[in-house]
């Protein structure tokens, strides 16, 4: 098998996944896609993919959700995400890549694991939209970083005690954008030249169909079971950034 034909059929395959992933849960193509792509692909090359195929998913499966937005309680998130992206873009391009991504993925897994075994882990009602800016804003610099914004909303949202379709708007809302952003300061600054149009074009196809059949699965899901889906998402996103952070080259 050629290099180039392993290559397509990684990234599909991370594509398809993801896609599906998403299309359930509203969030989680970047860290899902990242598993499988962080062992093929470079950094710059992957984390285009990753939020050009986030965005994808996202305005897919909102033709088959369009309900649950309170814009007054998503506003904050969305605003501080704003302000977190361009940092993220620069750690992109300056930070340890390996080194982020692992200790990313141990908070994640180790939050999720918390979650799933103690079914009733509180909810902070206090630090107000500061609070939810605060939140937003790490979510937008691991969004600038790699497309990873996703899981901030799922983590915070689920924390703050949110039902089932707002937390799925608001994930809806605040993902796409941090992605139109992200995918506009990546073409400002030269980013997307890692990217060739063939892996776009691989990953379009690939995530299409998965995302609209993950988002017709959400449509049977309860509160508790939609919740923990969201964590078993975060908890495979957080396993997949340790593995593909310790199998990085160094």
């Amino acid at each position: 098998m050629s290099e180039a034909l392993a290559s397509a059929l990684v990234i599909a395959a991370g594509a398809a996944t993801a896609g599906f992933v998403q299309g359930l849960t509203g969030f989680a193509f970047s860290v899902v896609a990242l598993s499988f792509w962080a062992w093929a692909l470079p950094p710059q090359t992957a984390a285009p993919l990753a939020v050009f195929g986030g965005l994808l998913g996202q305005l897919t499966s909102l033709v088959s959700f369009r309900g649950g937005f309170e814009w007054g309680r998503i506003a904050p998130l969305v605003v501080g995400g704003c302000l977190g992206v361009p940092f993220g873009v620069f750690l992109l391009h300056n930070a340890d890549p390996r080194g982020f991504r692992l200790a990313i993925g141990l908070l994640l897994t180790g939050y999720c694991l918390f979650a799933l075994l103690f079914r009733d882990p509180g909810v902070v009602t206090r630090g107000g939209r500061p609070l939810d800016a605060l939140f937003g804003l790490i979510g937008g610099v691991l969004g600038g970083f790699g497309g990873m914004s996703g899981f901030m909303p799922a983590v915070w949202t689920q924390v703050r005690g949110w039902k089932r379709d707002l937390r799925r708007a608001t994930m809806q809302a605040y993902n796409i954008s941090m992605q139109v952003l992200t995918i506009s300061i990546y073409f400002g600054s030269g980013t997307l030249k890692h990217a060739d149009l063939g892996q776009f074009a691989i990953v379009l196809p690939a995530m299409l169909i998965p995302s609209v059949v993950g988002a017709r699965v959400y449509q049977r899901f309860s509160d508790r079971s939609f919740t923990r889906a969201v964590m078993v998402a975060l908890l495979f996103s957080g396993v997949a950034l340790i593995v593909g952070a310790l199998g990085a080259p160094r």
